[in-house]
């Protein structure tokens, strides 16, 4: 993989300018709760925080989200905003899980703090209030990573039956700041902030040389066959962009329906970054438009 002289310095002071940009409060439509639940690793748990409508009752469709952040930063509470339009767009009850980032604890222990919320609100689904039958899985950035990779375990396992998914221009190929054709620098997620995030995610399978799984990289996978129903939306300046493009034409080479927009001479994350942009306002409505339709069409 080509070296880029980019440190956890200059990488985490760029993802705290933007989280400050982007954190939103709840809509007073919604409940928003936190809770420790259990962790597969012994002696530790996992903080999730919990996103209800506060006027329906009855049992909602769950959706686990998984936040963004290059696998090196970020937690859910940033997105308490976000994820309160999701519920007042169409019911549900969302976890996120503060899963541990790559500075923390490299692959696949954010995998597996994800996965383990997912079991955990299957086998809680009284108590949260939820129809465990259709479970919706969304994220942005390395959330829309986690996103693929935990719904190709899903395929994988039938652990949960999956309604669609949401991994909005995922960060899912490893590969990419090694390839000069897809080299991209610029404010913001480049190439050389997307090494260090996964040289971090990925460090211990690096350092023993050991192959790379499609549950740690998804666009290692080449199986599209029985994965759910799919939105993302990508620019063409956003170092995912090939990645998300690939993604997409291997679920639509096996009849899967897809919605998926993209944005020309647009670097990563215009609507949550630059909402009030025309652009950042397309991919906003686009987001929730699709999120709806496939809500109506899939879970009803």
């Amino acid at each position: 993989m080509q070296f880029f002289h980019r440190g956890p310095r200059r990488v985490k002071l760029l993802s705290g300018i933007v989280e400050a940009m982007i954190r939103t409060k709840a809509s007073e439509s919604v409940s928003v709760t936190e809770q420790q639940i259990p962790s597969r690793d012994a002696g530790r748990t996992i903080r999730v925080k919990i996103y209800k409508p506060k006027s329906i009752t009855g049992k909602l469709p769950p959706m686990l989200y998984t936040h963004g952040g290059g696998y090196i930063s970020g937690s859910p509470d940033v997105f308490d905003g976000l994820l309160s339009k999701f519920v007042d767009q169409r019911p549900c009850v969302i976890v996120a899980p503060a899963y541990r980032n790559a500075l923390i604890k490299p692959y696949p222990a954010a995998f597996n703090d994800c996965y383990d919320t997912l079991l955990w609100m299957r086998d809680n689904a009284d108590e949260l209030g939820i129809d465990a039958s259709k479970f919706i899985i969304g994220g942005h950035s390395a959330g829309g990573g986690l996103t693929a990779a935990i719904t190709l375990k899903v395929r994988d396992t039938k652990d949960v039956n999956v309604a669609f998914q949401m991994p909005f221009y995922p960060m899912i190929d490893d590969q990419q700041p090694s390839d000069p054709a897809r080299y991209i620098k610029g404010a913001g997620w480049d190439s050389q902030n997307n090494f260090f995030g996964w040289s971090s995610y990925l460090k211990d399978l690096y350092d023993r040389n050991e192959d790379i799984p499609i549950y740690a990289a998804p666009a290692r996978n080449k199986d599209y066959s029985n994965l759910p129903p799919t939105i993302t939306l990508i620019g063409t300046y956003d170092p995912f962009y090939r990645e998300t493009v690939e993604y997409v034409d291997g679920l639509r080479s096996e009849g899967i329906d897809v919605a998926f927009k993209i944005y020309e001479r647009c670097p990563h994350g215009p609507e949550i970054v630059a909402p009030d942009s025309p652009i950042g306002k397309d991919g906003t409505a686009f987001t929730f438009d699709s999120y709806a339709e496939f809500y109506d069409r899939y879970i009803g």
